[in-house]
């Protein structure tokens, strides 16, 4: 059984595949996961004031967003937010599930690589600053887009919002890369291609599933599947962690039912790189459910 209400879960999907780029609204919703009774009103209400603040920052200094340089730009929103505002990396407790959670990140100043990304993406939107997300392997990243568009990725500015918005060079998203998948040789400049909604929502739910299933939180990790799934419906891999995640919590019905579709489903999927599927573990485990809720009835 599900601890978020179904008008959550709903209501998550719809903001997630919106074709806006408001990224606070279903980021608010979930939080709901530990604090149920939430209202993101005072956090939007945070985020707008921040963002007329930044405003106001930029018209002090002469900069306007529409014809300023990205350089300029940035490092206004950078020493806005980092210096004034006092947002950091949280090195010290990077797995606590605090730093999955708006509300917690914008009340603590702290949090991971995507969290703070998102509050600089809030910001600058609402300061008319365009900004664009990058899903790098391993380290969330940002990316100031350059006006001329026929001159690449060599253009732009790529900063980390995790380390008070250091700019990166192509030499360091290599050794960033190096670091996190140790292969510096697979950099290719699609890695630094822009987000899209979906694709940000969907990192910060599968971080925060990675964190409450290493914690043995199951029923949270339940719940974040069932926001993976709004996000992305068809999405096999998150109906079968589902499905077994219901078995852990002993909800053999729930496990059985989406452990069954699963295999229906995953039976006209290629098999993996070595030639193997999970079928065979995921059938043994139908195979018990089936006698346990056999016996329940």
């Amino acid at each position: 059984m599900s601890r978020l209400k179904d008008s959550a879960i709903q209501r998550f999907g719809q903001l997630a595949g919106s074709g806006d780029e408001d990224l606070a609204r279903p980021a608010l919703l979930i939080p709901l996961l530990e604090f149920p009774s939430l209202d993101a009103g005072p956090y939007l209400a945070r985020l707008d004031a921040m963002g007329l603040e930044a405003v106001t920052r930029l018209a002090s200094r002469g900069l306007d967003p529409r014809t300023a340089s990205a350089h300029a730009l940035v490092e206004e929103l950078n020493r806005y937010l980092f210096e004034e505002q006092g947002f950091s990396g949280n090195r010290e407790q990077y797995d606590d599930p605090r730093n999955s959670f708006l509300n917690e990140v914008l009340d603590r100043r702290t949090g991971i690589p995507i969290t703070l990304a998102l509050v600089y993406l809030e910001i600058a939107r609402r300061a008319g600053v365009r900004i664009v997300g990058v899903n790098f392997p391993g380290h969330f990243l940002l990316r100031s887009p350059s006006r001329h568009a026929a001159a690449g990725f060599r253009e732009d500015l790529i900063f980390d919002p995790f380390h008070g918005g250091a700019l990166l060079s192509e030499s360091d998203c290599r050794r960033l890369l190096q670091k996190h998948i140790g292969d510096e040789a697979a950099f290719d400049p699609t890695l630094l291609a822009p987000a899209t909604k979906p694709q940000i929502l969907t990192r910060m739910l599968l971080n925060l599933k990675r964190i409450y299933v290493r914690m043995r939180s199951f029923p949270q990790a339940r719940d974040v599947t069932e926001l993976l799934l709004a996000v992305d419906p068809p999405a096999l891999t998150e109906l079968r962690d589902r499905g077994l995640l219901a078995y852990h919590l002993k909800d053999f019905s729930a496990a059985l039912r989406d452990l069954q579709h699963y295999l229906q489903l995953a039976s006209s999927e290629p098999a993996d790189s070595e030639g193997t599927t999970d079928h065979d573990q995921i059938w043994e485990h139908v195979k018990t459910l089936r006698r346990r809720v056999a016996a329940l009835n």
